[in-house]
């Protein structure tokens, strides 16, 4: 979806809404901040104030606008998440699919959401806020966190569950003996040859990424036509399948933020030398978004 077609989605839920002043509000916090999906704890706080909503009704709220952020060229079906940050910040994610790609390269709202909190470098996340009762798929995408024991799952039908209840006898981490989880801080040690600007913003982010079963540590960063850079780490699940490549975040925080996949000029990417690779799909996506974006790659050093 080009940055255009997202305003007017949003500004046409906006204007079916049943309340106009929460609607007019809302527009004009988001078109002050370049239309980035996200609510700071003190928009939050006082969007809460001014319309007596609690913080969960807010965000309940809010879906219909997170879901104009999905790019759905493939299913047409768009799902809104809303990830409440420990800070009491809310950040939105919608599901974004790619063309002309491997079906694995979707992104879901709740992962969407979820990553999109984690680059912003909140510590850990309370609640997820989402339309439709999450899958099997990001029910174990979110037993990665670190919150995932006291996890709540807010649905339009069912409020105040605990992440457990939808998936009971959980199989995460633990059993694997892994103490850091997704949301933990993380140095992985990497260093690269090269003192290049962006390279070195994908080396934070790799030295930032999870992968404590594979340790095939990965991060990007996405330089975009007026100099904005937005990073990306790899978030590695327990279960495998679930595991988000640093690409996809990267470029799910590109469209959060009010940009297009058409923004995108270079990417550099960073990852250690393991058995398992992103370098190859992260060819096959740029390929397919855009033949002209450059990719910088650099195979990481460990200093351990």
């Amino acid at each position: 979806m080009t940055a255009h077609k997202r305003i007017k989605a949003i500004q046409t839920e906006l204007a079916q809404g049943e309340n106009q002043n929460l609607a007019n509000a809302l527009y004009q916090l988001l078109a002050q901040q370049h239309f980035a999906g996200k609510l700071s704890a003190q928009q939050v706080n006082s969007l809460c104030k001014t319309f007596h909503f609690s913080v969960n009704e807010l965000a309940l709220q809010l879906l219909p606008v997170a879901a104009c952020y999905a790019t759905t060229p493939v299913s047409g079906f768009n799902v809104g998440a809303i990830a409440h940050g420990l800070s009491g910040a809310f950040y939105f994610g919608a599901n974004q699919e790619f063309c002309d790609v491997a079906m694995q390269q979707t992104i879901h709202a709740e992962q969407s959401a979820i990553s999109h909190a984690w680059m912003m470098n909140e510590a850990a996340i309370s609640a997820v806020t989402v339309n439709y009762t999450p899958c099997g798929h990001c029910r174990q995408f979110m037993n990665e966190l670190n919150s995932a024991e006291q996890l709540y799952i807010h649905l339009p039908h069912a409020q105040n569950n605990r992440l457990h209840q939808y998936l009971p006898d959980a199989f995460g981490p633990k059993d694997l003996d892994i103490r850091e989880c997704l949301f933990d801080p993380h140095n992985n040690k990497l260093q690269i040859d090269t003192n290049d600007a962006l390279a070195q913003q994908a080396l934070l982010a790799a030295n930032r990424s999870h992968a404590p079963y594979s340790q095939a540590y990965c991060g990007v960063a996405v330089l975009l036509e007026d100099d904005s850079v937005f990073a990306g780490r790899y978030a590695e699940n327990a279960a495998f399948n679930p595991s988000l490549p640093a690409l996809q975040v990267a470029l799910n925080v590109v469209r959060l933020s009010g940009y297009q996949d058409q923004d995108v000029l270079k990417v550099a990417m960073v990852e250690a030398p393991t058995k398992m690779q992103q370098k190859t799909m992260a060819e096959q996506l740029l390929q397919a978004l855009n033949p002209k974006i450059e990719l910088q790659y650099y195979v990481a050093k460990t200093s351990h």
